[in-house]
């Protein structure tokens, strides 16, 4: 259960627009089930994703789109003067017949942008949308915030916006491993939507001990004391810091200085002593300096990863180790040449020669690019490394499923496994399969850890680090 939908069930519910929509059934599952009833009807319709591109959606819906630069983010509101009803294939999933407009202000970050979008969607499906203009509390929907019981609807729409941008099924890889700030970024970029609406739904949803806390400075100075907004928490961790506290102008939450950058370390909040993993996401209007979110666990949290696998945060074209080095990357069965983008760019600007020996392998007989092969090219000069491709991918591209091929990447490991042992080489590699491939990384640690750590073979993930300051 995610915190929104803990808060949902322990709630009164007094909203007008809130008992409109569900009567005496539980408002939380009438809007997740309709949420989830639209994104499948627009996937039928040929909506692709993860991405899901909430503004396809909202055409499929039938409702008008209007940039508007006067509008905070986005709103819905009643389309005067059109047709006299909401008019696309998908409309009939909407609870209102009245013609709707989203307006949106296209000067906003992308992610959060399209969350305000979906945010608007989601308001269509009440009965009474075209009665008010509705749009999304600044504060996110949090009891508090908003004027009397409003944030009761503010806070389903963030719950059904969740839904259709971010289904269960793209972010439950992220759930229940040991959370990587970088990593989570990296998601971020592949799902495109904000950092706040991904690790809002990340920590909601895991069975971790985590929180996550929104914090901005109180003045605009690097000297400034920083100040609690909200803390959201999973189900099985109650963290002693709140909304409101004050916090010292140092440490992991106070280093980020600009949209993008990220810090990790131990942090004393409120007399607890947490591991905080903290990102800048786009300032206040106004303010110069960003607002920070912090990952918080418990300092003395247990891993969740199988003994034996080592993380790092580095680029793994520059791994390194005492003995022989064996790089491994995942590679689709459909593209005679490594990507040009993430580590296949990186590796390829690094070892030029193994991209074009790779390219010549895959020419040379169609059959070579049969899934579960590798591909392995010596690329030594003053120490032992090679390279390894692993054909685990099926296609490249935006995708409705999952691209990675589980059976295959198992396949691949095992050889890998052998290489290395009989090179006594040590292997390094990337999160394989959990970006742009769409697999579940808490599944490929189970593989990483059969086919390779029960093996006797040294592993080393590695996880890019965050440029300071990159955009959303």
């Amino acid at each position: 259960m995610t915190d929104e939908q803990r808060l949902a069930t322990e709630t009164a519910w007094t909203n007008p627009s809130v008992r409109a929509l569900a009567g005496d059934a539980d408002p939380l599952a009438v809007v997740i089930e309709r949420a989830r009833k639209l994104l499948l009807a627009a996937i039928d319709h040929g909506l692709t994703g993860p991405p899901i591109d909430p503004f396809e959606l909202a055409e499929l819906a039938g409702l008008q789109l209007r940039p508007h630069a006067d509008v905070v983010d986005a709103q819905i509101v009643l389309a005067d003067g059109e047709e006299s009803k909401t008019s696309g294939p998908l409309s009939g999933l909407l609870a209102s017949e009245a013609p709707l407009a989203i307006e949106y202000n296209p000067t906003r970050p992308r992610g959060r942008l399209k969350y305000s979008v979906a945010h608007e969607i989601s308001h269509a499906l009440f009965p009474d949308v075209a009665e008010a203009a509705r749009h999304r509390t600044g504060m996110g929907a949090v009891p508090g915030f908003s004027g009397a019981d409003s944030w009761q609807l503010e806070l389903l729409c963030n719950v059904a916006a969740a839904e259709l941008l971010m289904p269960l099924t793209a972010v439950e890889g992220l759930l229940d491993i040991d959370p990587d700030i970088d990593f989570l970024m990296a998601n971020r970029a592949r799902l495109d939507v904000s950092t706040e609406a991904l690790l809002r739904r990340v920590v909601g949803a895991t069975h971790r001990p985590l929180a996550l806390v929104s914090a901005s400075r109180v003045t605009d100075a690097v000297s400034a004391s920083i100040r609690v907004d909200y803390v959201l928490a999973s189900a099985a961790y109650t963290p002693a810091v709140d909304r409101g506290c004050l916090l010292p102008p140092e440490g992991p939450m106070a280093e980020p200085t600009a949209v993008g950058q990220t810090a990790r370390g131990m942090a004393e909040l409120a007399g607890e002593v947490v591991q905080a993993q903290a990102v800048g996401i786009p300032a206040y209007p106004g303010r110069s300096f960003p607002r920070v979110l912090a990952i918080l666990q418990p300092a003395d949290t247990p891993t969740s990863a199988p003994p034996g696998l080592r993380f790092v945060s580095a680029a793994i074209a520059d791994a390194r180790a005492d003995g022989p080095v064996l790089i491994a990357h995942v590679v689709n069965n459909s593209a005679h040449g490594w990507g040009r983008t993430g580590v296949a760019n990186a590796l390829a600007r690094q070892y030029p020669q193994a991209s074009a020996a790779f390219r010549s392998w895959t020419l040379a007989d169609g059959d070579n690019l049969r899934l579960g092969n590798v591909h392995l090219v010596d690329v030594g000069r003053d120490r032992p490394v090679w390279i390894a491709s692993m054909v685990a991918q099926r296609g490249y591209g935006p995708s409705a499923e999952p691209r990675l091929v589980y059976h295959a990447l198992a396949t691949a490991l095992e050889q890998i496994a052998a290489t290395a042992i009989r090179h006594r080489a040590s292997v390094h590699l990337p999160r394989i399969g959990a970006g742009q491939a769409g697999g579940r990384w808490d599944l490929i640690e189970q593989e990483l850890d059969r086919s390779l750590v029960r093996a006797g073979v040294d592993v080393t993930i590695y996880t890019p680090p965050t440029r300071s300051g990159a955009r959303q």
